[in-house]
């Protein structure tokens, strides 16, 4: 079999698929594990969702796998390390799906700013105007390109962090974001917004290093893996007041549990990841994987790729291009 697809698409990307390759399209193996592993057997590529782990035990199963597609933001799920070991691709677009993540940002920064209030210089609790602050964008994923855009008619200053990019890179400049470090980042922001992609160096860093020296009454939102934050030294910001409020697009399953720090933080707000996902950007990214899915499956085995291939293992950037071939 060419290819089993695991994860929803849409109807006419899955036809399109069906008409140049052998596809099974079975979403039922996302709760059956057992069976999701025999089924790998000949499968030269996979398009699974966030609940389907791939991990080396899954590999064991899928001798001849090249390729999994994923469709849905994140990639949690996927061992790039065992599928760099197995010279598994892993092809995502992180391109299509910076619209939706920077409207998503945009509308919690409003909404937290406004319903969130602080003290006036005459005493009085008032909410907040987004084109007076300053926002920090920690990580330049491709959704901050567009949010330093949305921005702007706001006429918010844009400052941001990345600790894979040096001050000096021209990104900064092409996308109009001033580079800072990270506690001077956090220290002149009255809102932060944090699309840092998760590596496990990263774990914990928005910690006791830095949270306390967010600027009074910060918001944040963040799109990011929750690890990335200390829970404790968040749960002390958010309960003193240091940071105003904070807005999650994840989150770490039990971090919410009774006896754990941010349990009953009334100042946290959580949704299930849905910042990525709209009509639109499930769209762009099925038709983008579809595509890269289908030039590797389309070439003669041996055969040299006329196309730039991705370090196995490595997730593969897809600009979101047309929205069909």
């Amino acid at each position: 079999m060419d290819l089993l697809i695991v994860e929803p698409l849409e109807d006419e990307v899955t036809q399109w698929l069906s008409s140049r390759h052998s596809v099974r399209y079975a979403p039922e193996l996302a709760r059956d594990p057992r069976a999701f592993r025999q089924a790998l057997y000949n499968v030269r590529a996979l398009v699974v969702p966030p609940s389907v782990t791939l991990d080396s035990k899954a590999l064991h199963y899928a001798p001849v796998l090249r390729v999994v597609g994923r469709v849905s933001a994140g990639a949690e799920n996927i061992d790039l390390e065992a599928c760099a070991r197995a010279g598994v691709e892993v092809v995502r677009s992180l391109t299509a799906t910076a619209q939706a993540e920077a409207e998503f940002m945009i509308g919690a920064l409003l909404s937290l700013l406004r319903r969130v209030p602080v003290m006036g210089s005459d005493g009085m609790l008032v909410g907040r105007e987004l084109g007076a602050c300053t926002v920090g964008l920690v990580g330049l994923a491709p959704a901050a390109r567009t949010m330093s855009q949305l921005l702007a008619p706001f006429g918010a200053k844009v400052v941001g962090y990345d600790p894979s990019l040096h001050a000096s890179d021209p990104v900064w400049e092409r996308w109009k974001v001033q580079p800072m470090g990270l506690r001077e980042l956090l220290e002149s922001s009255d809102a932060v917004c944090v699309q840092l992609t998760y590596f496990t160096r990263y774990h914990g860093l928005l910690g006791e290093r830095f949270l306390p020296f967010c600027k009074p009454d910060q918001v944040i939102v963040s799109i990011a893996h929750s690890a990335l934050f200390d829970e404790k030294a968040l749960a002390g910001a958010l309960s003193s007041g240091r940071i105003a409020a904070a807005w999650f697009d994840s989150m770490e399953p039990g971090a919410l549990d009774a006896g754990r720090p941010l349990a009953g933080m009334e100042t946290l707000q959580i949704t299930p990841r849905v910042a990525s996902t709209t009509r639109e950007s499930r769209v762009r990214s099925a038709w983008s994987v579809a595509r890269r899915i289908d030039e590797v499956l389309s070439l003669t085995p041996g055969a040299q790729p006329d196309f730039k291939s991705s370090t196995p293992g490595v997730a593969f950037d897809l600009e979101a291009g047309p929205v069909s071939p």
